[in-house]
């Protein structure tokens, strides 16, 4: 499950690359707590108006931290962390048009359910 890769750079200079345990156990925790604080704004402060949080609020941070979480799952568990530049460049410019399309769509179903009420 850990692949390790040592790259030697220059005169004695060693850094190594790849996901160790350590390294996927961190991840898995920050998967994890982004997703409690999805179901704490779902299941707590949304049904109970706290800090007056609605739903116009909490979609934009549901975005938000479903991207953190994309990007956590594509760059370690998916290895694009490790993997030059142009590959990551094919990932992320797509991936900056959809979230652009993402805001512009929420918008604009925000203006046609106020039309319809």
């Amino acid at each position: 499950m850990s692949t390790e890769t040592t790259h030697i750079h220059g005169e004695g200079e060693v850094h190594e690359e790849g996901m160790t345990k350590g390294r996927i156990v961190k991840v898995a925790l920050i998967l994890s707590a982004i997703t409690c604080v999805e179901f704490i704004i779902a299941l707590v402060l949304i049904p109970h108006h706290v800090w007056g949080i609605t739903y116009a609020i909490a979609n934009p941070i549901y975005i938000v931290l479903t991207l953190f979480k994309a990007f956590y799952i594509v760059a370690f568990f998916m290895h694009l962390k490790f993997e030059k530049m142009g590959l990551i460049l094919a990932i992320i410019v797509p991936i900056l048009f959809i979230i652009g399309l993402i805001l512009v769509l929420t918008n604009e179903s925000h203006h046609w359910f106020d039309l319809r009420i």
